[in-house]
């Protein structure tokens, strides 16, 4: 897999193992860890940890003949593990204030999506009351109509009889 300028990251599941790993710059970063450890921390420090290595070594990358060219980079990795297990260090504090804070965020904008649509179905809600008030208005005028209409047709009808009897009489007789 070619991964010049962006990265790849997935996680595998091993029982009660998670091997997290990260591909950047043609460079594969893991970390194996328990399945309760975080799996948003496990990315942070594969991420903190590429960029550290990248940044001293991504010159000498293709150069690399033996194994364990980069072994001086080790101290870096204990320091920075070191860092993301202690529960009490700084780092790690203020990783899990800024999960915290976008667990609020995210439930904030939840809430407040939630009250908008309630907000929108209230609305639907009286449009529909308003149509279905105007479809009965409507339903009761028209009926009205029909029956004037048909009242004046049997007025006219009466009104012409009336006339016809009243030539015949006149005229004829």
């Amino acid at each position: 897999v070619s991964t010049q300028s962006t990265g790849l990251e997935c996680t595998l599941e091993s029982g009660p193992m998670l091997i997290h790993y990260q591909i950047e710059q043609g460079v594969c970063f893991l970390i194996i860890c328990h399945n309760n450890f975080s799996k948003k921390l496990a990315f942070n420090y594969l991420a903190e940890l590429a960029q550290s290595f990248l940044e001293r070594y991504a010159s000498q990358i293709g150069s690399a003949s033996r194994p364990y060219t980069f072994i001086e980079f080790e101290t870096t990795i204990r320091k920075l593990m070191k860092s993301y297990t202690d529960s009490r260090s700084p780092k790690q504090l203020s990783k899990i204030n800024n999960d915290l804070a976008d667990v609020q965020r995210i439930m904030v904008q939840n809430i407040e999506d939630v009250i908008q649509r309630g907000e929108q179905l209230s609305v639907l809600d009286n449009k529909a009351n308003n149509l279905s008030m105007m479809s009965r208005q409507y339903k009761k005028e028209s009926h009205q109509l029909n029956l004037n209409a048909q009242q004046w047709k049997y007025i006219a009808a009466g009104v012409g009889c009336v006339l016809l009897f009243l030539f015949l009489r006149y005229w004829v007789f």
